[in-house]
């Protein structure tokens, strides 16, 4: 499988988990010319920018250890864009989510990384 079928499997794995919790995807893959989310979901009153991290294996380290200074600015300038073009003034979180294996298990919810 190609690293974009991976990537789309884990996050079609992960919006699926995140259902389970009670989160309301709002949004897959968002993309603009600068930026993109991978999920934007909402519970209760909080909108959620979710980073879905992929890894096979062990040897590839942890995918939530890929979430740097740099990936951070990356979420929060994301989310900012999302927050203007659609006019939210409510309460957000940026979030990770680790997915692992074969069989795209979710291993790790971060419900708020850093902001």
């Amino acid at each position: 499988m190609t690293n974009y079928a991976n990537g789309h499997k884990a996050e079609e794995v992960a919006a699926k988990y995140l259902e389970q919790l009670g989160y309301k995807i709002i949004e897959r893959n968002y993309r603009t010319r600068m930026c993109e989310i991978d999920i934007v979901a909402k519970r209760r009153d909080v909108i959620y920018f979710i980073e879905v991290k992929y890894r096979l294996n062990a040897q590839q380290g942890a995918g939530l250890d890929y979430i740097t200074d740099k990936k951070l600015r990356q979420m929060r300038f994301g989310a900012e864009v999302w927050l203007i073009n659609d006019g939210w003034n409510g309460d957000y979180r940026l979030s990770a989510i680790n997915v692992d294996g074969f069989d795209y298990t979710v291993t790790e919810f971060i419900e708020s990384v850093n902001y």
